[in-house]
């Protein structure tokens, strides 16, 4: 049996106040980003009818480029508000929304029984989750449980209220470490951050790119795809775009 999703309006990470830094920043802050996001979506082309997104908001970092593909798009979305808000925001998308807490102890074993044959998005929600202690844990049960699955993540790898030096993207086929990624971005000097222990989520290439979510709280966000070893390579693969 699968643990219930938990209803909420607000959370320090999305609700009520997450929508008003849509509602504020979208239009203007965030929308490098969301062009490079919507890109490296658009370019993933896993072979499913049925997409699950795992912590989609009410889909301002959604590309409606990607959900139009697939038959029926399934959100696991905690928040009330964003639950009436997607069917709203893609209206051409057919939504069904379940309450699968996949984050929960055996939460992934349960998203990938109830959903065999779908393609999976997690949108920007794990990094919110993997902290020091489980971080190793969370990694290999992403790996195990999902093994048989296409699937994807954006999140964040880390969070400072340090402006970057460079606006850029970068992608990274090889292990390199965390500081030499961030020096891309970040010009010496200290560097404050929170660490969300998600670098190199998945073994193979990776994207990164910049993410203001406030004038003063700057996040960079990893991009990276898993394809089953039944229907390509064995290893994780990043989009190109």
């Amino acid at each position: 049996m699968s643990t219930p999703l938990p209803r909420w309006w607000m959370h320090d990470s999305g609700g009520l106040r997450y929508h008003f830094r849509a509602l504020r920043y979208r239009g203007r802050l965030w929308r490098n980003f969301i062009d490079t996001l919507a890109a490296w979506q658009e370019a993933w082309h896993p072979p499913r009818q049925r997409l699950v997104v795992i912590g989609p908001s009410a889909g301002y970092c959604l590309s409606a480029g990607l959900l139009t593909r697939f038959e029926e798009v399934v959100a696991l979305e905690p928040d009330q508000l964003a639950r009436g808000l997607l069917p709203r925001r893609f209206r051409g998308v057919r939504w069904r929304f379940d309450d699968i807490d996949c984050f929960a102890p055996g939460g992934l074993k349960a998203l990938a029984w109830h959903y065999p044959d779908a393609a999976l998005l997690f949108a920007n929600v794990i990094g919110q989750r993997m902290d020091e202690a489980n971080a190793t844990g969370m990694r290999d049960a992403l790996r195990e449980q999902l093994a048989g699955h296409h699937w994807a993540s954006w999140h964040d790898v880390v969070s400072t209220a340090r402006r970057p030096d460079q606006q850029l993207t970068a992608r990274l086929s090889q292990d390199l470490p965390l500081e030499s990624l961030l020096a891309r971005f970040w010009r010496g000097g200290e560097l404050p951050l929170v660490d969300h222990h998600t670098y190199r989520l998945m073994e193979g290439a990776a994207q990164y790119a910049l993410w203001p979510l406030t004038p003063r709280q700057h996040h960079l966000i990893e991009w990276a795809v898993h394809a089953p070893a039944a229907s390509g390579p064995s290893t994780a693969q990043a989009a190109d775009g």
